[in-house]
């Protein structure tokens, strides 16, 4: 049969620039006859534009069909944009038992936010070590986990840099152990004004055995977007991939007993200064080619077109 496509007027390094505000009307269209060109290498478009015509309106009745209007050509904020799960609206979490391979999709997100993991753990004669809780893997996420009995809260920031905490080792017996890390920036709320600019900043994390902090580090950076898509999130284990190849390997069970693992996320929330802040950095931005602009915190941000909230 026909298919009618549009040509590919985005790179990917362009992914945070303005969306098309018309992606129906206002690119180019390609027309294809897979029944001869199965490859796609004949674009048709100008012979027949009278066969362009028809597809656009078939594609149209076909959309308000099944509710898909109004278009959105975004990329950034779509990526980041709320998705059905089971974890949504959700701002704290318990578990008492282990748990392995919750999608992405579905496990608790945390960045762009503050947040506070607890584990409340029994460390056996002998010591411990072991994965509390970790999502992602090598190329971008988190672990929390005992070490020769000395617990550790690790970020991979895509393989690039590893910020860890580190304390003591435990003795045997029953110990709270927690990670508590505030996000300096004003997160996705952000990207309802077409701007980035609070997602990926930096914040202090504290990491603290039965209530006295151990180890307290500033990361400069967080990662902003995603972690990675073909992991999962995981009590108990490491499945897939781990964060950090020099302390362990997967599986990496935990030895102590897990009493209960409880996350907290606290999502920031724009102030009005804030949003009068946006507002004015959307109403200024002039270079709408490159999707420049100033960000509230007065660093440079690209924009976005905000997906649905």
């Amino acid at each position: 049969g026909w298919l009618l496509s549009t040509k590919v007027n985005r790179a990917p390094w362009e992914a945070f620039g303005p969306a098309n505000p018309d992606p129906l009307n206002n690119q180019v269209f390609e027309l294809y006859d897979l029944t001869k060109d199965f490859s796609q290498s004949q674009d048709l478009a100008a012979k027949y534009p009278e066969k362009v015509q028809q597809m656009k309106e078939l594609f149209i009745r076909e959309a308000q069909k099944y509710e898909v209007f109004p278009l959105d050509a975004s990329v950034a904020a779509r990526i980041v944009a709320p998705r059905p799960n089971i974890t949504a609206g959700r701002t704290e979490f318990v578990y008492k038992h282990p748990m392995v391979g919750l999608p992405q999709g579905d496990s608790p997100a945390i960045l762009n936010s503050s947040y506070t993991f607890t584990a409340d753990i029994t460390v056996p004669d002998g010591g411990a070590d072991g994965m509390i809780v970790t999502s992602g893997g090598r190329f971008g996420g988190y672990g929390f986990y005992l070490k020769d009995s000395k617990p550790v809260f690790l970020w991979n920031l895509v393989d690039l840099k590893r910020p860890r905490w580190e304390g003591p080792a435990l003795t045997p017996g029953r110990h709270t152990v927690t990670f508590d890390f505030k996000y300096d920036g004003l997160g996705t709320g952000t990207l309802a004004f077409n701007n980035m600019s609070g997602l990926g900043k930096g914040g202090t994390g504290i990491l603290s055995v039965d209530g006295q902090a151990v180890d307290t580090q500033k990361m400069e950076h967080t990662m902003p977007m995603i972690l990675q898509w073909d992991e999962s999130f995981d009590v108990g284990s490491d499945t897939l991939t781990g964060v950090n190849d020099a302390d362990y390997a997967p599986p990496y069970p935990l030895t102590a007993a897990l009493n209960q693992l409880t996350l907290k996320v606290d999502r920031p929330v724009l102030s009005e200064a804030d949003i009068k802040a946006l507002q004015e950095a959307q109403a200024n931005a002039t270079d709408g080619a490159t999707g420049e602009t100033t960000a509230v915190d007065g660093s440079d941000v690209k924009h976005v077109q905000p997906g649905p909230q």
